[in-house]
């Protein structure tokens, strides 16, 4: 493989690598693939004044194929305190993925600082926490290039581990040639929340439709924690939701809906 990264940009056109792919399907993407790539993006959308992100929303609308992805960008509104701004992901003309990024404004406001106590992670450091198993890690491209560590319970693609907390540090490229930034990360973790936290077994589905971040700060350091949860209900829709949080503290939340079938 001549590109060792998950995505290589050329012009407006994101060509996804066999790196991009998930575990059901060589030929359709991960999730965190495009919410990754999906976060540089919105990040290189210019700002008349400092701001951060602080809430990425992905609508998943359709299988994202392992292939050339089309970018679209477009600034919805341009404040001086918020900016929102939308990207659109096309395959072949068709539109598989559409998002929404909120920015806010930042500032220096030191007499904030105590005012709420963030809580610190009551799990083992990623140092000190055991690595999933490693035929997890290789059943698919994309989840190839990560190394997860689990903090409590165990990461199971097929089984019925949740809920669950995990360590996620990217140890390939997003994005040839481009470093791999804390939203990026953050993105890319999220969309584990429904397979960190599954409580359900083999036989069934639980696709995600959606990814909805919340974030207070961008994380420090390479390793991002999730801690996450699932609720099923018997209609088959149900939710993943999780806490984002780096060896600080906790900094952001997630939450995917589910589309949940007998396979």
């Amino acid at each position: 493989m001549s590109i060792d990264a998950v995505f290589e940009l050329k012009g407006g056109v994101a060509h996804a690598t066999p790196y991009a792919a998930g575990p059901w399907d060589p030929s359709m993407q991960h999730g965190g693939a495009p919410a990754s790539l999906i976060s540089w993006v919105v990040e290189h959308i210019p700002t008349a004044v400092p701001m951060q992100v602080v809430r990425l929303t992905i609508d998943l609308l359709r299988p994202v194929p392992v292939g050339p992805l089309e970018i679209k960008s477009e600034v919805i509104r341009e404040g001086r305190k918020i900016q929102l701004c939308a990207v659109t992901l096309l395959a072949g003309g068709k539109e598989v993925t559409r998002a929404s990024a909120l920015k806010v404004r930042t500032g220096d406001y030191a007499d904030l600082d105590g005012i709420a106590e963030v809580k610190v992670v009551g799990y083992p450091s990623p140092s000190d926490s055991p690595p999933i198993n490693e035929d997890i890690r290789r059943s698919s491209g994309f989840i190839s290039g990560l190394d997860v560590r689990n903090g409590k319970g165990g990461f199971d693609l097929l089984g019925a581990g949740g809920p669950a907390a995990c360590w996620f540090r990217s140890v390939r490229p997003i994005i040839a040639g481009e470093t791999t930034s804390p939203l990026m990360r953050a993105a890319m973790t999220a969309d584990f929340s429904n397979g960190v936290s599954s409580v359900l077994g083999r036989d069934w589905t639980f696709l995600n439709g959606d990814l909805s971040i919340n974030l207070m700060r961008m994380p420090v350091g390479e390793w991002v924690l999730l801690d996450a949860e699932t609720w099923v209900d018997a209609t088959g829709i149900g939710m993943a939701a999780g806490r984002l949080a780096d060896e600080r503290g906790y900094f952001g939340r997630c939450a995917q809906s589910l589309v949940i079938e007998k396979r």
